[in-house]
Order: structure tokens, then C-alpha cells, then sequence
């Protein structure tokens, strides 16, 4: 387990573990899941952490790269301590069962920092030319092209000045910065 601070100055502990596995999601599985959730959450009250992160990676067996999965989520107490959990990878759920897409969904951290609002994505393998990022009243939408493709939409905490967006990309961390929209 790696502890890091990010470009804001939170604190964030992560986990990467990377194995070989079928692909087997029983009850079994679910009950262990939810188990290690509430021991993740535990952790978090001893440890006075307000946010905790968890990401993995793995194959599924004769699949080669079609079958490389990532995933992680983060988990963020608030006033009240009520937990809220965000995902984030390339692993969805359907009626069939668990799918690796090839889009990941990327991780993306939003602040109101009183008259611009800061949005910081984790979009890691991908250069500054491959990003695409479209800003409409308070919703962002993010996506990237080139070997590695992510795509999320956002709900800003506001709506938002298009036209004054500020881009900073470094080491795989895209920072936006856009002035909020003045009221007419």
C-alpha cells in the first residue's frame, strides 16, 4: 500500500494489485466484497481519514488485451460521515455479467474554490493532444483518443464560463480551471 498527496494536498492511500483470474462473480464473492468494504470503512474512522482510494488491474484468461480489466473506486466521508463512493475503470455490469469496455472511466476530482471551480483528472498513458473536453452550463464532458480511451461525464457544483478554461496537463493529471458563469 502507497500513501501519496495529490495536486490539492489531500491525503490518499492506494492499493494496486495486478493477478491472473476467470472471471467468477457469485454471492460468494459479493458478501466478500462487502465485507472488505466495511473493514475498508472502518480503517478509515481509526485512521481519521476523510477519503480513501483502491485500484487494481487484472487479465482474464485467453482474452490477451481485450481482456484487461482496471478498476477502483474511491470512498470520501462527509459531514455526518455519511460514505460516498465513487468508481471509476473499464468494467461494467450487466444483465450478462461483468464486461471489460474498451472506454475507462477515469477518476476525477471536482472543487468549488469560490469564483473558478477546479476539476482534476486521472488520465494516465494519454498526451495532451488526445484529450477532448466540452463545457456546457455545469456539465463537463470529458473523453480521449489513442491507445488508451477514457470518456466521463460531470455535473459541476455550477454553471460555467467556457470561454475562460485553463488547462494544465502533467504526468498523466489533467488540471481544468474555469471562472464561474456570472448571473445576467
Amino acid at each position: 500500500m502507497a500513501e501519496r498527496k495529490t495536486s490539492s494536498g489531500r491525503r490518499e492511500r492506494r492499493t494496486a494489485d495486478r493477478e491472473e483470474m476467470g472471471v467468477d462473480i457469485g454471492l460468494g464473492g459479493v458478501f466478500k466484497g462487502l465485507g472488505d468494504f466495511i473493514n475498508l470503512l472502518s480503517e478509515m474512522v481509526e485512521a481519521g481519514e476523510s477519503e480513501v482510494s483502491r485500484t487494481g488491474e487484472f487479465k482474464v484468461k485467453g482474452l490477451g488485451d481485450r481482456g484487461r480489466g482496471v478498476y477502483g473506486f474511491t470512498v470520501r466521508t462527509g459531514i455526518g460521515g455519511t460514505p460516498q463512493v465513487e468508481r471509476f475503470g473499464n468494467i461494467r455490469s450487466t444483465e450478462e455479467g461483468p464486461v471489460v469496455a474498451e472506454v475507462r472511466e477515469p477518476m476525477i476530482d471536482v472543487f468549488d474554490e469560490g469564483e473558478t471551480v477546479l476539476i482534476v483528472a486521472e488520465l494516465p498513458g494519454v498526451a495532451e493532444g488526445e484529450i477532448t473536453v466540452d463545457v456546457k452550463d455545469d456539465v463537463l464532458t470529458l473523453e480521449t483518443t489513442g491507445e488508451r480511451k477514457y470518456a466521463k461525464e460531470v455535473l459541476l457544483p455550477c454553471s460555467v464560463d467556457a470561454a475562460t478554461m485553463k488547462k494544465a496537463h502533467k504526468n498523466g493529471v489533467l488540471e481544468l480551471r474555469l471562472d464561474k458563469a456570472k448571473d445576467e
